[in-house]
């Protein structure tokens, strides 16, 4: 019996010992949102932690995947009907990112298998929650195209694919581009280590995306009390009216 369990120990010691984990670290873990904000670049760097040395085999692969916050969305086709552009179908998406962004230090399709990707969900198309949207329309899937599409073009998606710089196959850093158009909340960063395309360890990390000084008022402001918020900006909008009109009689006057 005591050498059977021996035998187990033994066994065990090594695939402990070839555990590898990430160290992370970030240039910022949170983003203040102010009036002159034009967007930020968070560098993302790291290590790998390993008890033993490096396993042989493929070479470790790292995919950095920047997101958030996530909430519903409703895609709409516009037709054309009697000349004039009307919404027809829609399709409700349960839950996609408002911001989604990957870096691999390689081609996605070879550093990640299609199982894994819908296991840890990590690329763009299966970064969305999208149950249900096959029973709305037979051509469900075109409309989460084209949601991506348009998020793509506002640079709220990308995929970037080798430019995670991997040295010695335990040091890691990329850099990621945050647009000025953010959405406030909690964004997550997560560090995949990859070997012949399997998941060998994640880890997470949160960055805080807040606005701030007046930004922040006015937000606060349009939620809570949105009838003053209403009333400032009519007020806003006469005055600066009136403002420009006085400036060109002056101009004109002069």
């Amino acid at each position: 019996m005591w050498r059977f369990l021996t035998l187990l120990l033994c066994l065990a010691l090594p695939a402990q010992a070839a555990q590898e984990e990430v160290v992370l670290a970030l240039s910022k873990d949170q983003v203040s949102i102010t009036t002159d904000f034009d967007g930020s670049e968070i560098l993302i760097f790291g290590a790998i932690k390993r008890e033993s040395s490096i396993p042989e085999g493929p070479p470790i692969e790292v995919i950095v995947a920047l997101s958030g916050p996530d909430s519903p969305v409703t895609v709409r086709r516009k037709e054309k009907q009697l000349g004039i552009w009307v919404n027809a179908d829609a399709v409700d998406i349960a839950s996609a990112p408002e911001f989604y962004a990957v870096a691999t230090s390689g081609p996605m399709n070879e550093i990640l298998t299609d199982e894994e990707d819908l296991r840890h969900r990590v690329s763009v198309e299966r970064a969305i929650l999208s149950i249900g949207a096959a029973e709305q329309l037979e051509d469900a899937q075109e409309f989460i195209k084209a949601a991506i599409r348009i998020r793509e073009n506002n640079d709220q998606y990308s995929l970037n694919e080798g430019i995670v710089q991997v040295d010695e196959q335990t040091l890691f850093r990329t850099e990621i581009k945050m647009p000025p158009n953010l959405t406030e909340g909690n964004y997550t960063a997560r560090i995949l280590l990859t070997r012949g395309g399997h998941v060998v360890a994640q880890h997470d990390a949160v960055i805080d995306v807040r606005k701030v000084g007046l930004e922040r008022f006015l937000y606060n402001l349009s939620r809570q009390q949105p009838f003053v918020y209403g009333l400032m900006s009519l007020a806003i909008a006469i005055f600066a009216g009136w403002s420009a009109s006085a400036v060109f009689r002056l101009i004109k006057n002069g």
